[in-house]
């Protein structure tokens, strides 16, 4: 647990640099790229900190090192010169004036600490010196799972968005013909993979992280957040709600 506690101090600094660099365009959406880097920088630190780092402390920074590097380039690029968030537009409006200096506890630490405390099955992971068995590869399983879900997702909603005529329209083609929000289901399975590799490691109760990370996605930050009002930005989404899954996959109603 002492390298773990070790390092949420360099993500809090990550965190105040974002911040910092966030008062320039007075826009904290940055903070959504930084999000998955800070479990990046947990990891490799643990990695470091290893005399002789395990099979398993090699799979979880690869594991971690990709999704990390593709979900944080997707979401730099998606929100480059993009208008505030509309998620952080809602908190902005809520604790002006000031908002800006208040954003530095509010969203970048505020996420920081989240992020240290999903971190725990990958630094458990990391730590054991165990040799790999089934459960390794039924959670890497669950990552690639959760991998492609996401990566087609992303691909085919930014592809979607890219032509002009589908404005305001809902993509229920590919992926989202099963479930509305297949980067969320992806991303779940991703949590529900490492939690597993910290099973494997013998450490089951890492899981509670994991767990918790499902939680967020599904009740919280994920698909309640961004069902709250999309039916009323896009008239033809209640139908889609109707027919689609909101989470796990499954063939469209009436089919």
């Amino acid at each position: 647990m002492q390298i773990y506690f070790m390092t949420l101090l360099p993500m809090l600094v990550f965190a105040g640099i974002g911040w910092s660099l966030s008062l320039k365009s007075n826009n904290v959406t940055l903070v959504d790229s930084l999000w998955a880097m800070f479990f990046l920088m947990a990891t490799a630190m643990t990695f470091s900190l290893q005399a002789e780092p395990s099979d398993r402390a090699y799979l979880i920074l690869l594991l971690v090192g990709i999704w990390s590097i593709r979900l944080s380039t997707y979401l730099h690029l998606r929100n480059h010169n993009k208008a505030e968030d509309l998620r952080y537009q809602a908190i902005r409006a809520r604790n002006e004036p000031h908002f800006k200096y208040k954003s530095i506890y509010l969203v970048f630490i505020l996420q920081a600490f989240l992020a240290w405390f999903i971190s725990l099955p990958l630094n458990l992971a990391s730590q054991s010196s165990s040799a790999l068995n089934t459960l390794d590869w039924i959670g890497v399983s669950f990552w690639i799972l959760g991998m492609g879900f996401q990566v087609i997702g992303d691909a085919q909603l930014s592809q979607f968005k890219s032509k002009l005529d589908n404005k305001g329209k809902v993509l229920n083609t590919g992926v989202w013909r099963y479930t509305r929000h297949p980067n969320y289901f992806g991303e779940s399975c991703i949590w529900l993979g490492y939690g597993l590799i910290a099973m494997a490691a013998g450490a089951g109760w890492g899981m509670i992280s994991s767990v918790f990370m499902i939680y967020l996605l599904i009740k919280v930050t994920g698909v309640k957040l961004l069902e709250a009002d999309i039916a009323e930005r896009r008239p033809g989404y209640k139908d889609y709600a109707r027919k689609t899954n909101a989470f796990l996959p499954w063939f469209p109603k009436g089919e």
